[in-house]
């Protein structure tokens, strides 16, 4: 089977599309410089669509390794017939090709491999003729010093023929099947562990049952996790009898004595090894699911996050709050530089609240602040509730903002890189301002893992996770364009073509010669050659450029046709951009060529009506309810202002401004079924909840989406 038709067969894709797809792949081209700059080479194909043509591309080289390492042993062995071969050729997946390779793989020392050594294996065949008439008295000729009885004759050749049912690609398919269909998945608490503090929060897997089929991703996750830490023990479980009538049906086809033997092997190779090893095999592929799944909504969230509302190019006072520490303050600059840096101590035990309210006053007017920043961990609220008793001069915002990650980032390389000079508390408080400025220069710098915005992450497969949430960065980066003379090192590594090292040799060009004044001279940078270029250019953005296409999502590639189109209507590039009454003019077709179709044409159109333009949207300030200070203030029936902290498959959790966030469970976000939670909330929204039931033991809020 070839790479082309495995992707066709897995993507239903048209072949052109694929087979072009592949082809810009295998030339090292990324996934953002392919959706967005050769969609008349793909079929106008999306990032999605081309994730799904890499994964396959991978899966189906995988294959082609493991064939060949098999197709290389059995040759060794000398067992390699053209029918084998064919079949192995043929394999369409890991599951099959490992079913074929079955019987001819080595084995530890097992009972039939030891039956085999007693002489054994032609009284198993002559049972699995079902010809033999005086069973006893042919097993006795296979008694010996080691086999003393018949009955231990019949025992052996009963443990070889097991093998052979096990090894039975048929047999593995039907209960395969039965695995797949009607299996059951049960959890039973470890009695020693009922009474465990930290098995609590498993309660409800206690006494759990339900199909392995229709179980949810976050559930499965959870009962694998309770079961991983030691709290409950887990079961599949399918119809055995039914499973052993299927296997003796295949199989059995006479009424005599050895028809007897055959059933006890038949129950011996399902309860020893088929079970044991499908059962198991079922409940990997039901867990890569739920991985998949709870992967597939961290990248969701991560993706909605990362393209969080920026505030802008403002000047940021920023605070990590805290109690007997205090406060940790800092003045950011528009472009996110630290201007200073203190400590105030308005709570307790030290109280100093006059003089920590005087100190955030001066600072705002000494620093020119238009916005304040303060971090969500402890003691948010009452710094939230200090500053807003401030008086300021000019209007300051306040905003809460979420600390998840800040501890990593500041303990890290990259922060003291930054500040070498700072301590940990010092780098906290800039990320948690600059945050506030653009989430997606921020946070890119963080681990997506510390990040908090998945469903059991810890659980999952941890390549794939990792493998997901960088493409998913690397997306939202090149969607929204870099600033190449003010983007961070791990900012521009995110880019397309570009990576870690070339990202250092950009900031380190820059710093030695002064910015970029135009993307030809992004050409000069060490180790940028002519394909990375190509990938990158189109992304990265320089500010106030000769050329006001430097600006835009157009690629240098284009200026061309952008030339040729502005002298067809008698006009400078420049006053062609943003004139939305020669750009409707503008007959598309007329410049159609065999290497730009309308899907460029068009997206250059649009980029030309708003070049540079952050698709995303500025930042809001909130506020919660400055009445709810903790859990115990919670009543039923209240009506809370909240932000949407997190997104997952049963529903969504809000900050309501407490320490603990409240679940809507997915049949609490509308009166009608809701299959896709993202499809009513989005990360950061703000919303108003209903509080439906508080478990302040459990520290557990169930709420309700009222608006």
């Amino acid at each position: 089977m070839q790479l082309l038709q495995y992707i066709i067969q897995q993507t239903q894709l048209s072949t052109k599309s694929i087979e072009n797809t592949i082809l810009l792949l295998n030339e090292d081209a990324t996934i953002p410089f392919i959706s967005r700059y050769r969609k008349e080479i793909t079929g106008n194909l999306d990032e999605v669509q081309i994730g799904e043509i890499v994964k396959f591309k991978e899966l189906f080289k995988a294959l082609e390794k493991r064939k060949k390492a098999i197709l290389k042993a059995l040759e060794e062995q000398n067992v390699l017939t053209d029918e084998l071969t064919q079949k192995v050729t043929n394999s369409r997946d890991l599951t099959s090709l490992e079913d074929l390779y079955l019987p001819f793989k080595k084995k530890r020392k097992t009972k039939a491999e030891t039956a085999r050594l007693q002489g054994l294996e032609p009284l198993a065949k002559m049972i699995m003729s079902q010809r033999v008439n005086d069973l006893e008295y042919t097993a006795s000729k296979y008694t010996s010093n080691k086999v003393e009885t018949v009955d231990d004759a019949l025992e052996g050749a009963r443990f070889i023929i097991a093998e052979w049912i096990n090894e039975r690609t048929d047999i593995r398919n039907n209960i395969r099947r039965e695995l797949e269909r009607y299996s059951t998945i049960s959890s039973k608490v470890i009695k020693t562990k009922i009474d465990d503090e930290k098995a609590q929060k498993f309660k409800d897997y206690f006494d759990w049952n339900e199909s392995l089929s229709r179980i949810p991703s976050h559930r499965l996750l959870a009962i694998l996790r309770a079961e991983n830490e030691g709290f409950i023990c887990v079961k599949i479980e399918i119809d055995k009898e039914r499973a052993l009538q299927k296997m003796e049906d295949r199989i059995i086809r006479s009424q005599n004595e050895c028809a007897t033997q055959i059933q006890l092997a038949i129950k011996d190779a399902y309860k020893r090894l088929l079970f044991p090893s499908l059962s198991n095999e079922a409940l990997s592929i039901a867990k890569q699911k739920a991985d998949e799944n709870a992967i597939l909504v961290f990248a969701k969230n991560l993706k909605q996050l990362l393209l969080g509302a920026p505030l802008g190019e403002k000047r940021v006072l920023a605070i990590d709050p805290g109690f007997r520490s205090g406060c940790k303050v800092v003045c950011l600059n528009e472009q996110g530089d630290l201007l200073h840096n203190e400590n105030i101590y308005p709570h307790e035990p030290q109280k100093q609240t006059i003089e920590a309210i005087k100190k955030i006053s001066s600072l705002a007017d000494a620093y020119k602040i238009e916005a304040i920043a303060i971090g969500n961990g402890t003691a948010s609220r009452e710094t939230e509730q200090l500053v807003k008793k401030n008086q300021f001069k000019n209007k300051i915002e306040v905003f809460v903002v979420s600390e998840a990650g800040a501890s990593i980032y500041s303990a890290s390389k990259i922060a003291r890189d930054e500040f070498p000079n700072y301590d940990v508390t010092v780098r906290g408080s800039v990320s948690i301002g600059r945050r506030l400025q653009d989430p997606l220069a921020e946070l890119v710098k963080i681990d997506a893992k510390s990040i908090g915005v998945g469903q059991y992450q810890h659980d999952v497969d941890q390549t794939s996770l990792k493998k997901s949430l960088e493409t998913t960065v690397e997306s939202c980066v090149n969607t929204v364009g870099v600033n190449i003379n003010t983007a961070s090192e791990s900012l521009l590594s995110y880019v397309s073509g570009i990576g870690p090292k070339i990202a250092e040799n950009i900031v380190n060009h820059r710093n030695e010669n002064g910015s970029f004044s135009s993307r030809t001279a992004i050409k000069k940078v060490p180790r940028l050659g002519g394909k990375a270029f190509e990938q990158a250019a189109g992304f990265l953005r320089i500010k106030n450029a000769k050329n006001p296409l430097d600006d835009s999502g157009v690629h240098p590639e284009s200026y061309a046709l952008v030339d040729k189109i502005a002298k067809d209507y008698n006009i400078k590039v420049v006053d062609l951009i943003g004139n939305k009454e020669i750009l409707k003019k503008i007959n598309l077709k007329n410049y159609i060529s065999e290497t730009i179709g309308l899907p460029t044409l068009e997206d250059i159109i649009k980029e030309l009506e708003k070049p540079g333009v952050d698709p995303r949207e500025k930042a809001k300030a909130f506020s919660f309810d400055q009445k709810i200070k903790s859990i115990n203030d919670l009543r039923t029936g209240q009506l809370l202002p909240g932000i949407v902290n997190n997104i997952t498959n049963f529903g969504c959790f809000v900050d309501v401004g407490i320490k603990e966030s409240g679940l809507i469970h997915v049949s609490n976000l509308s009166d009608i079924f809701v299959k896709d939670v993202n499809a009513i909330v989005a990360l950061n929204q703000q919303i108003i909840a209903k509080v439906l039931e508080v478990d302040v033991v459990r520290k557990r809020i169930q709420l309700a989406l009222v608006k």
